[in-house]
């Protein structure tokens, strides 16, 4: 039950589509990429979504589509690696090939030794497979360390999570460079078996977070095979009344086997609004599963059948070989797996196969022949094993064989031939699906659900239901007895919520264990959690005291939930109740005060400071008022109604409970512990990149001491060198050489590095004064094509001057024949006074004299001296470096360089450049008009008034800047700051200035214009202006100015 008090309120579909808007536009720009991991026992399978790119497999960096689950330690020569240094590492086949050389320092398949104690059965059958490597139990904890003869003794040995923490990195950093430049990789779904325990997914997640992954969820192996199945089909919509698909999924891999029973089906929901959608539904029913059945079960049948060839024969046995001394020693045991695995597959598809081993044990050599005929009868045994998971998952379900639609088969084992057969007796051959891909449905399936918990990807919907596989239940004392309670069973949903009742008045606890079934049908019942209250005395004293709870009505409830994200129980919640009378019903005493017309509780509650009785009870009088006046009630019914109102009510309140969880059996690693771990992780990356830049400087020096060599017999080379610098190279390029394959492979970054520098210092300034020479001929052109340039230029500013000089002087002229040509004629008057009005025309009529012609200059004396003097001294810096150049030897330093004739073409570009904007400038320079029209000397007049379509510039003197600034308004341009001025037809507007007073464009206007016409011109001229501005800013950004002055030119 839901803690009472507690309103669950549902937001309406318009706050929610509000808050996904939010959500989304969030993160959208922190979209990552998303991995699917399937964690395998023997191999490790990852697939990644990003944004836009299809889901794919992560290669690695062999191009292989799956990676061996191992990491591998190099050790050095001379032994143990002092303190603070770190061992070269190597991953997936990579590792594997080095068990041969170092078994006691490769570390494969640890996915079994996750989360379980060292004393484990399992552990003691992962030795007698590895001999070679130690494990041990972690200090401070129960769970399974290892330790590396790589390190001293001092050093502290690796826990298994840290171990595959270091695997985890390394397909994280495939995924990193698969998804490209500037993507992460951080959020991650693993795939487990159905048989995981609670501290196994516990260490997995610990891994993990070491390796800098965020668990999104995990899933079962067989619901991840299941959710690839469904992403690209649709099923039977059971919300028709159709029937669902049951499939049964067996898959057998490395380490295990198990079976899933699992439901397809369609049902149509809710969607957004009114309308309805169809989702798809995968729900695991059953689980069953064999903890040791898989290929690694096999294969260690071919390895006893081995051993016993081999100590079988004459001379090895008179040599006192036995089968025990061959299996416990690390590098033959290392040889025989790995041979042994391949034996197994070669067998899957031919009926025989044989093995040849050079220098076996103690130097002997051994041939092995083995046949499907021989393995299948050893295997006997783990035939028969097969339909066990398979039976256990359908009754958990409560199906039989006939009730399933098909069988899909996944995991590499399952493609041995017995097993085959033994599918095919159990469910006939035409049931048995093959449009699966049997190795990477489940990596595929675990992607596919870390995109569906992202919030940065959209894909199909398909509801999952996954089941824990275990018995929980919690253990107490209660009145002095220890209880044991039953909360959830193994078909229980992962995801669930259950309300644990107590009747508990004080502080309790309680222990909740996982109950995992052992050998010879025993259960073991390790507590995962121990929940402690913190504050329910206090809490009950409160609610005794204040609220008046009755003792005998307490209850508490505890609420956990089976994690959504790891399938482990957690504590959610914890809360209190009891029941107490609700006086806002009103008692009994008010029940009769109501009656009697005393007005109820809140009637002879005090008034507040500043309130009358008048106002605070106003509503009261008027609502009397208004039912006396429909009516009184009689007196019976009054008093039934009083009686009834006095009847007590109850009600429940709740209050939280503090408490305290505590991990057990897997227990939380102390905050000290786990940086430790991550320290020294990171200690190891920096190593690693330390020695890959170390590796990038030998390469370096190898590659340049070779193409030195040939150097040494390039011409050009040797006329730009001189022959003490030759002799000196070569005796370097041999010392360097033997250096490099006898202390190079030791040596460290910084002697690389200085070794590189001493080839360098000798090589690079030839290879200089040789390019120079090389480049030197063009540089020179290009600056003398642009020195021509300027001349021309300065020819151009010349003839400009000139033309202008010519303009000025008729300018003048014409002004002042003008002036002399200007005469005054008086007119009469008929009133004397006339003249004294401000407001009337003058009284005489004049012609009134024209004004000069204005000329734009475009280039001044100054600018024709600055660019002469540019290209003199351009010319004369030319001149002596060619002169000094000439002078030298080929192997000789240059005085006349590449870098210093770019730089003198660059000021001759930006004296191009100068006069070339001036030019500019002066075409869009405003035409000059021509001079007002004289006005006759009138009387003084009333103005006529304006009509509907009065023209803009009506009066003979222009319009005024408020009436310019109206019109921007108008065009509403005025809040931009850009200005109107006058000179149009009739006085109108004509120049449109932009904010910074500099001309953007000239408006175009008839005489006869309306106001309408002229604010569409001043919008349609203002935008052609921008985008002319715009235009010419776009082509000084492209450099396009050389251009256009030589075309000018």
């Amino acid at each position: 039950m839901a803690p009472p008090g507690r309103r669950r309120h549902s937001l309406s579909p318009a706050a929610i589509l509000l808050g996904l808007t939010f959500l989304f536009a969030h993160t959208a720009s922190a979209a990552s990429a998303v991995l699917g991991v399937d964690l395998g026992t023997e191999y490790i399978k990852a697939a990644l979504v990003k944004p836009g790119v299809p889901l794919d497999i992560v290669l690695t960096k062999d191009s292989k589509r799956k990676e061996a689950s191992a990491v591998a330690f190099k050790p050095l020569k001379s032994g143990p690696l002092p303190a603070g240094e770190y061992p070269e590492r190597f991953y997936g086949s990579d590792a594997v090939a080095l068990a041969g050389r170092f078994p006691g320092d490769v570390y494969p398949n640890l996915k079994q030794l996750l989360g379980i104690s060292s004393a484990d059965d399992i552990v003691r059958t992962f030795n007698g497979r590895y001999p070679a490597l130690k494990t041990e139990a972690l200090e401070g904890r129960d769970t399974v360390a290892l330790r590396s003869g790589v390190f001293a003794e001092e050093e502290k040995s690796f826990s298994v999570e840290e171990l595959l923490a270091m695997e985890l990195k390394n397909v994280k950093e495939n995924a990193k460079n698969m998804a490209g430049k500037g993507s992460d990789v951080t959020d991650v779904v693993f795939t487990v078996p159905p048989f995981y325990t609670v501290e196994e997914r516990r260490a997995l997640e610990v891994a993990a977070q070491l390796a800098g992954l965020r668990v999104l969820s995990t899933v079962s192996d067989g619901l991840a095979v299941a959710l690839n199945y469904a992403t690209g089909r649709t099923f039977p919509v059971v919300s028709d009344g159709a029937k669902p698909e049951i499939n049964l999924i067996f898959d057998m891999g490395a380490g295990s086997a198990s079976a899933t029973v699992v439901k397809f089906q369609g049902r149509t929901v809710k969607d957004v609004g009114k309308r309805n959608k169809t989702v798809q539904e995968v729900q695991v029913l059953g689980v069953g599963w064999d903890k040791t059945l898989g290929g690694d079960a096999l294969n260690n049948i071919i390895v006893d059948h081995m051993v016993s060839e081999f100590t079988e024969d004459a001379l090895v046995h008179s040599a006192g070989i036995t089968a025990e001394k061959v299996k416990t020693h690390g590098r033959t045991a290392a040889k025989l797996w790995k041979e042994a695995e391949r034996v197994r597959q070669v067998l899957s598809a031919n009926t025989a196969t044989q093995s040849f081993f050079e220098s076996f044990y103690d130097e002997k050599d051994f041939v092995y022949k083995i046949s499907r005929a021989v393995f299948e009868p050893l295997a006997s045994d783990y035939a028969a094993r097969v339909e066990v998971p398979i039976k256990t998952a359908l009754e958990a379900a409560g199906l039989t064989f006939d009730d399933i639609d098909s069988l899909i088969v996944h995991g590499g084992a399952s493609r041995t031939p017995f097993v085959q057969q033994r599918l095919e007796a159990l469910v006939g051959k035409s049931k048995i699906k093959a449009n699966v891909n049997s190795d990477e449905a489940a990596v595929f399936g675990a992607a596919f659900k870390a995109a569906s918990l992202s919030p940065s990807f959209r894909v199909k919907e398909i509801r999952t239901t996954d089941l824990q596989g275990y018995n929980h239940g919690i253990k107490y004392m209660f009145n002095m007895k220890d209880l044991d309670q039953k909360i959830f069973t193994p078909s229980t949903k992962i995801g669930a919520t259950k309300d644990l009742p107590f009747q508990m008045m004080g502080e309790f606890e309680f222990d909740l264990y996982q109950a995992v079934p052992g050998a010879q049908g025993a259960v073991n019942k390790p507590n995962v959690l121990n929940f402690k209250s913190g504050n329910l005395t206090r809490a009950v004293t409160k609610m005794i005291d204040t609220d008046g709870c009755d003792r005998d009505s307490f209850n508490n409830y505890v609420q956990v939930r089976l994690s959504p994200v790891t399938g482990t129980p957690e504590i959610t919640s914890a809360w209190v109740t009891c029941e107490t009378i609700d006086e806002s019903k009103g008692g009994i005493v008010d029940g009769v005060k109501n009656f009697f017309g005393m007005g109820d509780k809140k009637d002879q509650e005090p008034l507040k400071d500043g309130e009358s009785a008048s106002e605070s009870s106003s509503s009261t009088s008027s609502s009397k008022a208004s039912k006396s006046s429909k009516g009184s009630k009689s007196s019976s019914a009054a008093a039934a109604e009083a009686s009834e109102d006095a009847t007590p009510k109850k009600k429940l309140i709740s209050s939280p409970i503090t408490f305290t969880v505590t991990q057990k059996g897997y227990e939380k690693h102390p905050r000290k512990e786990f940086k430790r771990m991550q320290d020294r992780l990171t200690a190891f990356d920096d190593s690693d990149k330390s020695r890959r830049l170390r590796e990038e400087v030998l390469n370096s020096l190898e590659a340049f001491t070779y193409k030195s060599r040939d150097y040494l017999e390039d011409e050009s080379f040797i006329t730009a060198s001189t022959a003490d610098a030759r002799s000196t190279l070569e005796k370097k390029l041999n010392d360097i050489s033997d250096w490099i394959y006898s202390d190079g492979p030791d040596a460290s970054q910084s002697v690389l590095k200085a070794k590189l520098k001493e080839l360098e210092d000798i090589v690079k300034p030839v290879l200089k004064r040789k390019s120079e020479a090389v480049e030197r001929p063009e540089a020179i052109k290009s600056f003398e094509s642009n020195l021509g340039d300027v001349k021309t230029a300065i020819g151009m500013v010349k003839t400009q001057i000139d033309e202008q000089n010519v303009a000025l002087s008729k300018s003048s002229e014409a002004a002042s024949k003008a002036s002399e040509a200007s005469t005054e004629t008086p007119s009469p008057s008929s009133d004397p006074l006339d003249d004294l009005d401000e407001d009337a025309s003058s009284s005489s009529e004049s012609s009134a004299a024209p004004e000069a012609t204005e000329v734009a200059i475009m280039y001044t004396d100054e600018d024709l001296k600055v660019a002469e003097e540019s290209a003199a001294k351009a010319t004369k810096w030319l001149e002596e470096k060619q002169a000094a150049q000439g002078k030298l030897k080929e192997h000789e330093d240059p005085v006349l360089t590449i870098k210093d004739l770019k730089a003198e073409t660059e000021k001759l570009n930006q004296v191009l450049m100068n006069i070339m904007m001036k030019k500019m400038a002066h075409l869009n320079y405003p035409k000059s008009g021509k001079s007002k029209s004289s006005s006759g000397n009138k009387k003084k007049t009333t103005p006529p008034k304006k009509d509907k379509k009065a023209k803009s510039g009506a009066k003979s003197d222009g319009p005024t800047q408020e009436e310019l600034d109206e019109a921007l308004e108008k065009a509403g341009l005025k809040k931009e700051g850009i200005k109107l001025q006058s000179g149009g037809p009739k006085g109108g507007p004509k120049e449109i200035l932009d904010k910074d007073g500099k001309l953007l464009t000239q408006l175009e206007l008839g005489e006869d214009a309306t106001e309408e016409e002229i604010i569409a011109a001043i919008k349609k001229t203002t935008e052609q202006g921008r985008q002319k501005l715009e235009e010419e800013k776009k082509e000084k950004e492209k450099g396009g100015q050389t251009t256009s002055i030589r075309d000018e030119l």
